[in-house]
């Protein structure tokens, strides 16, 4: 009895190993790229526009684990610096970032964008951006499981019979993104992938997989709900946001706020039927840490563990201009 029931619980394992699989093969076909629920925390890879806008030296990174209770890892992990750079009239950004699924599926990024900064008005900026990047994706052999390979009793014991032809796919890849901004207000936008580069990894295929474009469009604004007194330096400050993103039949429309007061920010989302967000950080004049869980609202939610994402930003000093440099009111997760 005791082996039966052995072999069931295998079956089941693998039967929801093959069933998730399907799942992500089905979602990457239309959602080809990770995206980040603290978008703001890496503005840079949102909109390549953003590059500069602190002005200052400034290194952000960003680890986000995706459906942490199912089997194999769901990870993404990317390091961005950025900065503005008088000569250049304008700001460059450089990100790295790794992407893995399920321990089998890898992919290595390494962006370099560059965005001028233009004063229309004397209240409000335009940016335009260009990005070129660099992109690695491998398959792990090593870790995929056939059919053929499972005994009745032990599991999966024996070798596969099926010839594995995955290659590495090694691409250059461009991008660009406009951003306007005031004071209190900015909207953006940006298209990833303008080529749409083939990424197919699988050697003498008929078939051809790319890059479906990404097109992203994000706007928002910062109410002031307090004032500084002569007893404190906490401003209240509401900042509402949508952020919307289209990537061939997939699209995903966020909708929230933030709440911050003097260095502390709590944030709620809606991401369209998949998630509610609750985001809470700080956020100083150097250092900004923040964390987001993702409550997944879909059949998933129950089983997946939802995601959580850690992000940290170090804002590196320099001295100031003599000519007054416009910041923006962005939210910082």
């Amino acid at each position: 009895m005791s082996i039966l029931i052995a072999i069931k619980n295998k079956f089941l394992k693998f039967h929801l190993l093959f069933v998730l699989l399907s799942m992500i093969c089905s979602i990457a076909l239309f959602a080809q790229d990770p995206i980040f629920t603290q978008f703001y925390s890496n503005p840079v890879y949102l909109n390549p526009a953003f590059s500069g806008t602190h002005h200052c030296p400034r290194i952000v990174s960003n680890y986000r684990n995706q459906w942490p209770n199912f089997s194999g890892d769901f990870i993404t992990t990317s390091i961005t610096y950025d900065q503005y750079v008088d000569a250049l009239k304008g700001g460059f950004g450089i990100i790295l970032m790794s992407d893995q699924i399920a321990k089998t599926l890898n992919s290595n990024e390494a962006s370099f964008s560059y965005s001028y900064h233009q004063h229309i008005t004397r209240k409000f900026t335009l940016n335009f951006a260009l990005q070129g990047t660099y992109i690695q994706k491998s398959v792990n052999k090593s870790n995929l499981t056939f059919g053929d390979m499972i005994h009745p009793r032990r599991g999966f014991v024996f070798s596969t019979a099926d010839v594995i032809t995955a290659v590495p796919v090694n691409l250059f890849d461009f991008s660009a993104g406009i951003l306007g901004y005031s004071d209190r207000f900015y909207i953006g936008f940006a298209t990833h992938h303008l080529t749409e580069p083939k990424i197919s990894l699988m050697a003498g295929s008929s078939s051809e997989s790319f890059l479906n474009r990404r097109y992203t469009a994000h706007l928002g604004t910062e109410i002031t709900l307090g004032s500084k007194s002569v007893y404190t330096e906490e401003n209240e400050t509401l900042s509402p946001s949508v952020l919307f993103v289209k990537q061939g039949d997939y699209q995903q429309l966020n909708v929230g706020l933030y709440y911050k007061k003097g260095n502390y920010v709590i944030g709620a989302w809606y991401r369209n039927v998949d998630s509610f967000i609750i985001t809470l950080g700080i956020d100083t004049k150097i250092l900004r840490m923040g964390y987001s869980y993702d409550l997944t609202t879909s059949q998933l939610g129950a089983y997946s563990g939802g995601s959580h994402e850690i992000s940290m930003a170090l804002k590196l000093y320099c001295a100031p201009k003599k000519k007054k440099f416009r910041t923006m009111s962005c939210p910082a997760f």
